[in-house]
């Protein structure tokens, strides 16, 4: 069974400040054209994305130096509501620990990852973090979160859709698009179960 936990782009959730997707028909069959074409713009942190080390700290790794292994493999989906405290993060972890898929968590519901749960994150290793929220961390300051975990090289799903999701361990396949020099990407995050 494929879930898919992608938003539609041009429709998808932007964070504040940053551009609206958008597109542009170029070539259109109705207008006698041999064939529809169509050119979009936009951020590379609409929609459902990633985040490269490189987003937050100039000397990290960009979207295409993370190779693959990040995302795609097991993942664990927690739901939470609230600040995620360090309390929260290791009982999440030991949980994704148990079910074997301790490398990615997704985490599911109206959340805030806090610096201390970063923390924990980051210190267990794990490879990615993806979170419903168009940014890990408060909305207003998202910076020392993403420094953390940007900082250990734990890469960020963001703009999961996860609703209906229930906990669990799933297959995560959430490859970004290789955009070279870049500090994050769009990608089609789907769970397999």
């Amino acid at each position: 069974m494929l879930i898919d936990i992608s938003q539609e782009v041009f429709s998808s959730a932007v964070y504040p400040g940053d551009p609206v997707p958008n597109s542009r028909r170029l070539s259109s069959i109705a207008d006698g054209a041999l064939y529809n074409l169509t050119e979009m713009s936009m951020c590379v942190h609409n929609g459902t994305h990633v985040d490269a080390p490189f987003h937050f700290i100039e000397s990290g790794k960009t979207i295409g130096e993370m190779g693959l292994a990040p995302f795609i493999g097991n993942c664990y989906v927690a739901r939470h509501t609230g600040d995620v405290t360090a309390e929260d993060a290791a009982r999440i972890l030991a949980a994704a620990r148990a079910a074997g898929a301790a490398e990615r968590i997704l985490l599911a519901g109206a959340l805030t990852v806090t610096a201390a749960a970063a923390q924990v994150f980051a210190d267990a290793g794990i490879l990615l973090l993806g979170n419903e929220g168009q940014t890990v961390g408060p909305a207003d300051a998202p910076m020392e979160v993403h420094l953390i975990l940007l900082g250990a090289e734990v890469v960020l799903l963001e703009g999961i859709v996860l609703t209906d999701v229930t906990e669990g361990t799933y297959m995560l396949m959430a490859a970004p698009l290789h955009l070279a020099g870049c500090d994050g990407a769009p990608c089609r995050a789907v769970l397999m179960k």
